[in-house]
């Protein structure tokens, strides 16, 4: 192993400073996310020793609207201002969201000597995290493929699949302007 001399190696640039609209973007998100937390736990306080349904339920519902952002801007590209995503993802949900305070909370299960519940936390904020991304995320999909409302062949459709408009024509991908304008389309 050669060691390069100093003056052959690269000299470091300052780091890629963000876009200052996408920093604003994300802190204002972050402050409304957080303050939405902070609501809900006022308003649902969890008992003293009480199970933390408030965070729990945060957290989870949290997930889902991930899942459902996620698919409107990046899967499908129906939402693409370029500051949607960090402002609701990275700000909004993120602030919304908290991993530190479930963690504390655990923590606090812990220490009360609460293991079966805080194992069921733990075990529990995750899968039902992970399964709210899903759900959100494919109720999301659901709606978007629901294609003409009233066509036929529509059930259970995905992208890419021909739906079948009220007068035999092919439907794809939701180019559905000519049976809208005709009157035939929802």
């Amino acid at each position: 192993m050669s060691e390069q001399a100093p003056e052959e190696l690269p000299e470091p640039g300052p780091p890629a400073a963000p876009q200052a609209r996408v920093l604003g973007a994300v802190a204002a998100g972050g402050a409304l996310g957080a303050l939405a937390r902070y609501g809900a736990l006022a308003l649902w306080p969890t008992a003293h020793g009480g199970f933390p349904w408030t965070v729990f339920v945060v957290n989870v519902s949290g997930c889902a609207l991930i899942g459902v952002l996620m698919v409107l801007t990046v899967e499908r590209g129906r939402v693409t201002h370029p500051l949607v995503r960090p402002f609701l993802g990275v700000g909004v949900l993120g602030g919304f969201t908290t991993f530190s305070t479930y963690a504390a909370d655990v923590s606090g299960l812990l220490v009360r000597q609460e293991l079966v519940a805080a194992v069921a936390y733990m075990v529990a904020t995750v899968l039902a995290a992970l399964a709210a991304v899903w759900a959100g995320a494919a109720a999301t999909r659901r709606l978007l493929d629901g294609g003409v409302r009233g066509a036929r062949g529509v059930r259970g459709a995905r992208d890419g699949d021909v739906r079948e408009a009220h007068d035999g024509r092919d439907v794809r991908d939701g180019d559905v302007r000519g049976v809208r304008d005709e009157g035939r389309a929802g």
